[in-house]
């Protein structure tokens, strides 16, 4: 069809303010993605908004398996759900107390910070 642009897996932006590190997510407006490259603030950078990612996690956080994850834009890390954090997808396995990371299936679906 020729209205089709692309599959969507990823997005190319402008990085935002303080720019991105490779690996590192970032939430965009409202779209959460993981940094394909590192850029300063305003460079072009790929994000990969669908995917499996291993993303760093508040060690003191619980999350079950199968359990929503939340992204903390201020601290740059994996939370539990609650107010201020933007949902982003669900942990495919549990990541406990002590864990300083979580591996997430991201929504690849736009996103607000939990009111």
């Amino acid at each position: 069809m020729k209205n089709f642009v692309h599959n969507g897996a990823s997005i190319n932006v402008a990085a935002p303010a303080g720019g991105v590190t490779s690996g590192g997510g970032v939430i965009v407006g409202a779209l959460f993605g993981v940094a394909a490259t590192t850029a300063t603030e305003g460079e072009p950078v790929s994000l990969a908004i669908v995917g499996v990612y291993e993303l760093p996690k508040l060690g003191t956080a619980v999350i079950a398996a199968g359990g929503l994850v939340s992204w903390d834009a201020t601290n740059h890390r994996c939370d539990a759900p609650g107010t201020g954090r933007y949902p982003i997808g669900a942990a495919i396995q549990a990541a406990g107390n002590g864990a300083g990371t979580v591996k997430v299936r991201l929504d690849g679906v736009s996103t607000v910070a939990a009111s």
